[in-house]
């Protein structure tokens, strides 16, 4: 790297630091989501989508997308500092996840030219929200079980079925759709085809669904016989399943590019090491105890662990025993580990643990939400089962009986 880059980089760094602390929202005065799969009222989602606008306006989101699209067009490395910062500084996520982290690139990867100009700008400025249509109810972890049906006719498609978990799906404008059509007998997986299906045409209803929480945030998405556009199909008819895979690799950062910014504001090992320094566990600060010590130590590796990951995956000698190991094992690394944490800091509580909506509930119970919200990102993208077969098989080269 020349000297030049350098201090252009540095330079950068200190502008985005500075932004971000200049700019980190106040306190709206109600309660923020977790991550994108819980933003259940108007008041949540407006805010979320005035910050998104915000940060893109300014420059520090699709740094790194084509300028053509509306992005930044320039290197990674800036992107990168940029939603580091925004991490360190633990400001709102981005509440259009799904299109700037799977439907965008899937865009820019695949996508026509047609597609890029009329999606990629307003996927970036939150003015098109985007949600995703792949699971349905009784299907399972396997797509190949699809059933919604997508049958041609003339300029349309006519959809009819529905789909579970679409996250957002009272807000998108646009979904990502997986539907069948054809009954082809040569594999479950062929048939299937990718639309970049409208959201607003009579005949879809989503319905919010309450969580463990008390909150919404997901939908099941009904159609009934519902018509898009023909040329939202994406590739060509009955080619959808490896389209489906595409996006499957950027929902599972196993695939850069990316817009970046976060996607949640989940509590880590650091918050639950000072959750120990408040709370007490068998007459004494949970602190003090042996075993807690050694947990929150081991924690506090892993965590670090992972976010040196992707470092680690630039180094050639760190990752040739193992080629693909460090992005396909992200999603069930990070999910899991997320899940056990705010597991533990139930732990920590003792009895005040089963205090979740009481006034006495510690700092107003959310180490239980965090708890309860956490399995759904172990299910969401292929479940932590899936996620140990893709690493079983295609990491350590395990047979698949």
């Amino acid at each position: 790297m020349s000297d030049v880059a350098r201090i252009e980089i540095e330079e950068f760094r200190e502008e985005v630091r500075n932004w971000f602390t200049e700019n980190k929202p106040q306190d709206p005065g109600f309660l923020l989501p977790e991550t994108f799969m819980e933003v259940g009222t108007d008041e949540q989602f407006e805010f979320l989508r005035d910050w998104q606008r915000k940060v893109y306006e300014a420059g520090y989101i699709g740094i790194s997308w084509p300028k053509d699209y509306g992005g930044g067009g320039r290197p990674q490395i800036f992107q990168d500092i940029a939603t580091r910062e925004m991490v360190t500084q633990r400001v709102p996520f981005m509440p259009n996840t799904i299109g700037l982290n799977w439907a965008g690139p899937l865009i820019l990867k695949v996508g026509t030219e047609e597609n890029k100009r009329k999606y990629i700008k307003n996927i970036l400025s939150a003015e098109d929200i985007w949600c995703q249509g792949f699971s349905e109810p009784e299907a399972g972890s396997d797509l190949g079980n699809t059933r919604c049906s997508a049958r041609r006719d003339g300029d349309d498609y006519i959809i009819n079925g529905s789909k579970i978990w679409t996250s957002l799906g009272t807000y998108a404008k646009y979904m990502i759709l997986l539907a069948r059509t054809s009954k082809e007998k040569s594999s479950k997986y062929a048939g299937l085809s990718f639309f970049l299906a409208p959201m607003g045409v009579d005949g879809i209803d989503p319905e919010p669904i309450q969580k463990l929480t008390g909150e919404y945030g997901f939908c099941q998405t009904f159609f009934d016989d519902a018509r898009i556009p023909a040329d939202c199909l994406m590739g060509e008819e009955g080619d959808g399943w490896k389209t489906a895979m595409i996006t499957l690799t950027f929902e599972r950062g196993a695939s850069g590019g990316q817009a970046g910014g976060t996607s949640m504001m989940e509590l880590n090992a650091y918050d639950v090491l000072e959750l120990a320094r408040r709370v007490r566990r068998n007459g004494k600060l949970a602190i003090e105890d042996t075993y807690v010590r050694e947990k929150l130590v081991s924690f506090l590796i892993e965590f670090r662990g992972n976010q040196l990951m992707s470092a680690r995956e630039k180094v050639p000698g760190l990752t040739g025993d193992w080629p693909g190991a460090v992005s396909l094992s992200g999603k069930l690394r990070n999910t899991e580990l997320r899940r056990r944490l705010t597991q533990f800091s139930l732990s920590l509580m003792g009895a005040n643990a089963a205090r979740f909506v009481s006034e006495n509930s510690v700092d107003g119970g959310k180490w239980q939400r965090s708890y309860l919200n956490s399995f759904s990102a172990t299910i969401g993208g292929g479940t932590s089962e899936i996620q140990h077969n893709i690493v079983g098989e295609r990491v350590l080269g395990l047979p698949k009986d």
